[in-house]
């Protein structure tokens, strides 16, 4: 990856299999599904930006599902507004994420793609509207979440752990904005005693547009060698 790269260029996904030493049983695995990675920045932000930039590349060449994405961060305003977010505290980070989006449908092109996910401010932008919008979600639905997460006030745990640039995405953070969104994500996980791969899928039962890989409290982003439907995955289960 290179120095002050947000998103890598894809690289084959023995980039990610340890130097000098060979391969264990899940590195192998994970070659055997998967033919290629995309790094992204260990900055705190990983999973907002791996999520969203591997959704995105995802619709490039379906115009509909862009359109679709696209209608959605603009009526998720509402979402935020009916939390009690004062447009003006996210109007322009979501102008940003539109933005990109509409480059995305007017050339179709990774390249584009990469080149915005690499300029920080519109990188970030685009983050902080994804943490905005997950916090929104979390609150809206308080009555659920609330059961999941460790804190006495779900709004302050909102406005430190999520909201907040640099936070590492938790579990119930990634089930909010997946909701949010309506974007399927499959996380392969590497962590753990066990000899393979953990599988999850969010929501369960969905055809995820999301592959990420999961290590060592980062994400980056994966890419299938076939199409595979979730139910024939292996040790899969739900967050």
């Amino acid at each position: 990856m290179e120095v002050g790269s947000l998103v890598s260029c894809r690289e084959d996904i023995s980039a990610l299999f340890p130097a000098e030493t060979t391969p264990s049983a899940k590195y192998n695995d994970l070659s055997s599904q998967f033919c290629a990675v995309r790094k992204v920045s260990g900055d705190g932000n990983c999973f907002y930006r791996a999520a969203c930039f591997a959704h995105l590349e995802s619709a490039l060449h379906h115009p509909r599902a862009l359109q679709s994405f696209k209608d959605k961060i603009i009526q998720s305003g509402r979402v935020l507004t009916s939390a009690g977010f004062d447009e003006s505290s996210f109007s322009h980070h979501q102008n940003t994420l539109v933005r990109v989006v509409e480059q995305c449908l007017a050339d179709e092109q990774e390249d584009t793609l990469l080149r915005l996910f690499n300029e920080k401010l519109i990188s970030d932008g685009v983050i902080q509207f994804l943490r905005l919008l997950t916090s929104a979600h979390l609150q809206n639905h308080a009555d659920f979440f609330c059961n999941f997460v460790e804190a006495p006030d779900l709004k302050v745990y909102c406005c430190q752990e999520v909201e907040t640039m640099a936070m590492e995405c938790d579990h119930v953070d990634i089930l909010a904005l997946v909701q949010a969104l309506d974007v399927g994500v499959h996380i392969v996980s590497m962590e753990g005693d066990k000899e393979q791969l953990a599988h999850h899928i969010i929501p369960e039962g969905v055809e995820p547009s999301v592959h990420l890989l999961y290590q060592t409290s980062h994400y980056n982003i994966i890419y299938q060698r076939i199409h595979r439907n979730p139910d024939q995955l292996r040790n899969t289960d739900s967050l």
